[in-house]
């Protein structure tokens, strides 16, 4: 795998630095974590999610992530982003750059993080419009094509400044379909069975409780 860059690293060790003081955390299962073409398959609760699980994983992890298109559009964030292992990805729309993107980042064995829900699902007690966690299938279908090793992920939904946060790896995911591809079907099922997965990982059911999407 290539070098990790420069600017990453200085950016790794100053925000992980002070993360470790305003939003500490609590990792487990990082030990069996694969080193190379994983797919990191995680619920997501809070806009700290990648931020708290890229400074907990090794320096040298060679970590990409899906981010919003809406985020690059600032000329400035966009670069710093790009920097740190980010492209941007259309929600709601068949983005297939960003796919193919994806798909060339595990192939050249490095790593990637999807959040599965494609958006941020925050609890929401008594919020009037409660929608149930969801996965998106294109997670499952860039596994699929790639091969890549995918590995549910669990963060605490609650962030509060000084006060613990759970990030919990889990075992690899053998994922089940027919021919070379499989089917949409198939697709979906992955992808819902690795969010379940990731769920239960912190002791939760998908859609157990009222939940708001942002």
């Amino acid at each position: 795998m290539k070098p990790t860059n420069r600017f990453f690293v200085v950016v790794y060790y100053v925000l992980g630095f002070l993360l470790r003081i305003i939003h500490p955390t609590t990792v487990e299962g990082l030990e069996k974590l694969p080193k190379s073409g994983v797919l990191l398959c995680s619920n997501h609760s809070s806009n700290w999610d990648p931020v708290l699980l890229g400074t907990r994983l090794p320096v040298n992890y060679r970590l990409h992530a899906m981010a919003k298109e809406e985020l690059f559009k600032n000329p400035v964030l966009g670069w710093i982003i790009r920097k740190l292992g980010a492209f941007p990805v259309s929600r709601g729309n068949n983005d297939i750059q960003s796919v193919k993107t994806a798909i060339q980042v595990l192939k050249s064995g490095d790593n990637l993080l999807i959040f599965l829900e494609g958006t941020v699902i925050r609890n929401g007690i008594g919020c009037a419009d409660g929608l149930p966690a969801h996965a998106k299938s294109g997670a499952a279908m860039i596994g699929v094509r790639t091969g890549a090793k995918l590995v549910p992920v669990f963060v605490d939904g609650e962030k509060k400044l000084f006060h613990r946060t759970r990030i919990i790896f889990g075992d690899p995911y053998e994922p089940v379909y027919t021919g070379r591809h499989g089917t949409s079907e198939e697709m979906q099922k992955i992808a819902d069975d690795i969010l379940a997965a990731a769920y239960a990982l912190g002791g939760q059911a998908v859609g157990g409780k009222p939940l708001c999407e942002t």
